[in-house]
């Protein structure tokens, strides 16, 4: 199978910065060709990137790029991008849903409209981007979905403090959930992937805590070097997995952390993960 992504080519939604975009040049530096699909066509006045810079760092790092303008909550978007990956390069290999919309409002403060954003990216975008893949995914020798989402952790105290997103990121998981069993014959994988600590991202100094919330989290380095490690393991790794950066990372003998940054004595854990002590 290979260890490494060169000539494969990746779907993505989202990827315009933060750890979509660190996916993706961690593929390129293979020689991958990465298809993205992000709404961010002009440059943002609080946001970093567009799709169209995206590309371009995709191509600087050594891979081959396809920006696409385009919405994960619109069906023609979605049935176009892959249309336009297949007919560039031939075919689709992999699917990573990066897309995701956050607001951690408790229930009585979520307006309608951001929690209908939630769903409408979250678990809809995902399922859509799915279900769109898959003939063309049917088709590849390593096919792959890959989505960034939670374990799902029951435990009351993750939809108590924030029922809306919780409900929108498990969506995410549990299309990992059924169609790693669905697509189990057609040999295509499908995982999920998290981060063990919060990650330096314009949503975590935007929502999370600004300046402190980016020292207390390790850089989004850590998530692309993880997807590369799942990506390029493929089927036989397993399917149907619910997998958490460092414990991908050490599977493959990486176990010191420190050039991904952040703090080491105050790491902050990722939402729905919870500390050894409330498991054991």
């Amino acid at each position: 199978m290979g260890a490494n992504l060169k000539d494969r080519t990746i779907v993505m939604s989202g990827g315009s910065r933060g750890i979509g975009l660190a996916i993706a040049l961690r593929a390129a530096r293979d020689g991958a060709n990465v298809v993205m699909l992000a709404k961010t066509d002009q440059p943002h006045p609080s946001l970093e990137g567009t799709v169209h810079t995206a590309a371009t760092a995709v191509e600087e790092a050594g891979g081959r790029a396809l920006a696409f303008a385009g919405d994960v909550r619109n069906d023609a978007d979605v049935t176009r991008v892959f249309e336009q990956a297949a007919e560039r390069f031939g075919g689709v290999d992999i699917v990573v849903n990066n897309a995701s919309a956050i607001d951690l409002s408790s229930t009585q403060d979520l307006p309608m409209k951001k929690y209908d954003l939630m769903q409408d990216i979250n678990a809809r975008g995902t399922f859509l981007m799915a279900k769109t893949a898959l003939p063309y995914l049917e088709q590849s020798d390593r096919a792959h979905v890959l989505t960034l989402s939670p374990p799902i952790n029951l435990a009351p105290r993750w939809a108590g403090s924030h029922l809306g997103y919780t409900m929108a990121k498990y969506a995410m998981s549990l299309v990992t959930l059924g169609l790693a069993e669905e697509a189990r014959e057609a040999g295509i994988a499908v995982n999920s992937l998290w981060p063990r600590t919060t990650i330096a991202t314009a949503a975590v100094r935007n929502i999370l805590g600004g300046d402190e919330a980016m020292r207390i989290s390790r850089t989004p380095q850590i998530m692309a070097d993880a997807a590369h490690v799942v990506l390029t393991r493929g089927m036989d790794a397993g399917t149907g997995q619910f997998l958490i950066d460092d414990e991908v990372l050490a599977s493959a003998g990486i176990t010191d952390l420190s050039p991904y940054g952040g703090e080491a004595e105050s790491l902050a854990l990722d939402l729905f993960l919870d500390p050894p002590s409330v498991t054991e």
